[in-house]
């Protein structure tokens, strides 16, 4: 039995590595969150963290961050996603429909976690932008976080796979860290919202894979590779 475990240990650690943290710890740590807010709970880093990130502001650091925002928000976000669907779709359906159920369930996912949870948004100073929606978890997180990791997932079996990554975690950090430096979010909105995003992006990529619709073990052939394949058998 300890053979047997060592050896499938060996040969998919990868894949359990995936599942811990890419899919499992963000989950926990998302469910964590949630079962304090609903018992009410206070989070004691919340505000010390949101006036720390707040002694920094400047009307520099205000413009960026009320521009990542802007960035940030599903009214960028939602278009650039379709845009890529239909890019992704040209190439390869089940990529274009990936990509689609990634981004655009996401918000989704946040909006109903939202009217779940209806969690008041921090009111410790003057905001320079109108946030009428409840605050956990927060969107422009979520909606970031789920971009970069279904960009990374698309593009990991390619050159660019680390290129992607790199970028889309500083947008995402960005973005989330843009939300506490206005003042809209709490720390616990933000971490929330990149670990369900990720979550629920790659979770998706598994869902998608084990049902071949996609091939993320190995890069995409193409119809001449494919042609050259059969040719040879």
């Amino acid at each position: 039995m300890i053979n047997w475990t060592l050896q499938a240990l060996k040969l998919h650690w990868k894949i359990l590595i995936f599942w811990l943290l890419g899919i499992l710890l963000p989950l926990l740590g998302v469910g964590l969150i949630a079962e304090d807010l609903l018992d009410k709970t206070p989070f004691k880093f919340d505000e010390p963290f949101m006036r720390w990130v707040h002694g920094f502001s400047s009307p520099v650091l205000d413009a960026v961050a009320i521009t990542l925002g802007i960035v940030g928000s599903v009214k960028v976000i939602g278009p650039i996603s379709v845009l890529i669907c239909i890019f992704a779709l040209q190439h390869r359906q089940a990529y274009g429909i990936y990509f689609l159920l990634s981004t655009l369930g996401a918000g989704l996912l946040n909006v109903i976690l939202k009217l779940l949870f209806n969690r008041d948004r921090p009111h410790l100073w003057d905001w320079l932008v109108n946030e009428p929606a409840a605050s956990f978890p927060s969107g422009h997180s979520m909606y970031s976080a789920a971009l970069a990791a279904a960009l990374t997932a698309l593009l990991w079996h390619t050159r660019y796979r680390w290129h992607m990554l790199i970028f889309g975690v500083l947008f995402a950090l960005s973005v989330g860290l843009s939300r506490i430096y206005l003042g809209v979010h709490y720390p616990t909105d933000v971490l929330s919202g990149w670990a369900g995003g990720v979550a629920w992006s790659l979770a998706l990529w598994k869902i998608l894979k084990s049902r071949r619709r996609t091939n993320p073990e190995g890069p995409v052939q193409t119809p001449a590779a494919s042609s050259s394949s059969s040719q040879q058998v």
